[in-house]
């Protein structure tokens, strides 16, 4: 009789409610796939999109999408990870929320004996995806104004340092004096409510606006990030939290200042285990140095999944949360 293991499952699409733990047996790697035992694994909003019916994932599923742990076995032909060592991923392992995951071997990356765990995870998709937000779809130089909504978030704080380290002056958008004040200490210089935040912006910009403007609230300010760019201006749609954006006359761009306007998601961006590596290299290596630092919002045992996607989908937390297993 194979071992049993607990996994938490999606049965059917809807609220957080719809989290089930199931045993089931312990699976095998197949080849080019590894069986880690993971010690926590990360909550994030593509874990909402697929549990309601937004992505191509159909219900049933596993759930979860990103963990860390230490390699239990190897498939075969998986070359350059070993038993015992303790690795990460934010793709390639679907069924995250479970006491152990099997792993494309493409897609994990080793984990630095100077990054804990519950740092390990909050760098992973959230790491990643302000690195390619910063260096790709928008390269930031010194000198640029960047406008990041929800800048005490999770990816928004990164989005912070990462944009300082490049040299750029940063406005940061929060929904409250608490989360403001975590925004400055991550670097921000000007820190505004939601309200007239594209006047603001003009208004410590000597009338000129942003470079670029992060937006992962969605439909509450899309449009009012437009009207916060600078001439031929970049606005990165990242997320949706606020609701999807609705249609809109794409001449807006034209008359809004020859602007840019891009949807991008991290999946194209680590569309190879050499990608994925080189991103992943980077930002351990500014956290090692310093250079950036993680905050972790909320850890919640396995078990309470479903409170930590309630605390994730109120907008309430601040940092990355964290499930422990």
């Amino acid at each position: 009789m194979k071992e049993q293991i607990t996994t938490v499952v999606v049965p059917e699409f809807g609220g957080p409610e719809m989290y089930s733990a199931e045993q089931v047996d312990i699976p095998v790697p197949d080849k080019g796939q590894t069986l880690v035992k993971l010690s926590v694994s990360g909550v994030n909003f593509l874990d909402v999109a697929q549990r309601i019916g937004a992505t191509p994932v159909e219900a049933p599923f596993p759930a979860g999408v990103e963990g860390v742990g230490v390699v239990s076995a190897l498939g075969a032909g998986v070359d350059g990870f070993s038993i015992g060592q303790r690795v990460g991923w934010l793709a390639g392992g679907q069924g995250s929320f479970s006491d152990y995951a099997v792993v494309d071997a493409a897609k994990l990356v080793a984990i630095p004996e100077r990054i804990d765990d519950d740092a390990a995870v909050s760098l992973l998709m959230q790491g990643v995806t302000a690195h390619y937000l910063t260096t790709d779809t928008f390269p930031i130089k010194a000198g640029d104004v960047v406008l990041v909504h929800a800048a005490a978030g999770g990816v928004g704080q990164l989005l912070t340092q990462i944009a300082k380290l490049k040299g750029a002056t940063v406005i940061g958008t929060t929904s409250t004096l608490e989360k403001a004040e975590i925004a400055r200490r991550n670097g921000a210089d000007h820190v505004f409510g939601y309200d007239d935040f594209a006047e603001w912006t003009r208004e410590v910009t000597g009338g000129i606006g942003a470079s670029v403007v992060y937006d992962g609230v969605g439909a509450d300010t899309f449009a009012d990030s437009l009207r916060a760019l600078r001439v031929r201006g970049t606005l990165v749609l990242i997320g949706n939290a606020s609701g999807p954006v609705p249609p809109f006359d794409v001449n807006t761009l034209n008359t809004g200042g020859s602007l840019f306007l891009t949807r991008p998601t991290v999946m194209h961006h680590i569309r190879t285990a050499e990608e994925l590596q080189r991103r992943a290299y980077d930002i351990f290596e500014w956290a090692v140095s310093g250079a950036i630092s993680v905050s972790i919002g909320a850890r919640y045992r396995i078990g309470e999944v479903a409170e930590a996607f309630r605390a994730l989908e109120s907008r309430s937390t601040t940092g990355k949360i964290v499930l422990e297993h």
